[in-house]
Order: C-alpha cells, then structure tokens, then sequence
C-alpha cells in the first residue's frame, strides 16, 4: 500500500433488484475505504451486449485511494458480491451490482486480470456521460484524449442513456 493518494474513477452499474438502492449501498461501502470526491448523476441505460435483460441504473465516482490497483480489485469485487452479485454465466448476465476501475492516475495497465484503462469504455455513452459530468477534461492516459472529445465520437451511442437525478 502506498502512501500517496491516486485519483480513480470507478463506474457503477445495476439492473437487478433496487437498482437505486444498490448504487447507494456500494456508493456506502466504497466510503468506508476510500474518500468519495465527486460523483455524477444516475442515468438510466439500455444494456449493451446482450440486451435481453432489465434496463440498468448508471453512474461514475471519483475517489481517492492509496490501495494498488489489483487490491482495489478486490475491494469492488467483494463490494458487487456483498451486494448479491453472482458470477456471471454467460457474460453480460443481469446483475445487482458491477463495479469498473475506469482509470487509476494516470496508469496504464494490462495484465490477466484487470486492464486499465477500461477497455471498453470509449465506446460506452453509459460510462462517458457521466464521467464527462464530472470529469470532462480528464486525459486518457492511454490515448492522450479528454472524455469531452471521447463523447463527441459516439454521438450515436448517446441515444439509451437518460439522466434521472442523483443518488
């Protein structure tokens, strides 16, 4: 554990159960750990992958942290598994509870079991919204692009993603 505090923001998603509630008991848990600097609205989304499942709720945190990367990890999982999060068969299954290391500082990292930045997310209007909410000028470290100029690229996608309040 380091001492020094790293920036990381972290996605939150549910679509099972009290999807508001779950976000604000994981929102609670992280607290205990790290220190809550900002967090966006919630968004309602359409899943994306396999779309045959409950529309989920949506939103970016950004905490402060000395854990690594690969404790922190384990903190989210164990977060999404304290909230009822099953392991997911298939992929893409509904789920109560799913947390995403966004970014870490400004680390770029690619190991078997956790990639940062997240992989996926310059395409997911779900994640850059509201990450543009808080974080707009934010630089990718792994593509030297801001979230602002992330978001103008997938005008299209933004489509499915309806800010409903804050949480």
């Amino acid at each position: 554990m380091s001492d020094s505090l790293v920036t990381v923001y972290l996605g939150l998603g549910s679509n099972v159960g009290n999807r508001q509630e779950n976000l604000k008991k994981a929102l609670g848990y992280i607290e205990q750990r790290m220190r809550l600097t900002a967090k966006s609205s919630v968004y309602e989304t359409e899943p994306v992958g396999n779309t045959d499942q409950p529309v989920f709720l949506n939103m970016v945190c950004e905490v402060k942290t000395t854990l690594p990367p690969e404790s922190l990890l384990v903190l989210t999982k164990g977060i999404e598994k304290k909230l009822g999060r099953m392991p997911s068969h298939p992929k893409d299954s509904p789920r109560t509870m799913d947390i995403d290391i966004l970014f870490y500082g400004d680390q770029v990292l690619n190991n078997p079991d956790l990639i940062i930045p997240h992989p996926r997310l310059s395409r997911r209007a779900f994640v850059l919204i509201p990450m543009n909410e808080i974080a707009p000028d934010f630089i990718d470290p792994a593509t030297g692009r801001s979230i602002s100029a992330m978001l103008k690229e997938i005008q299209a996608a933004k489509q499915g993603v309806l800010k409903l309040g804050g949480c």
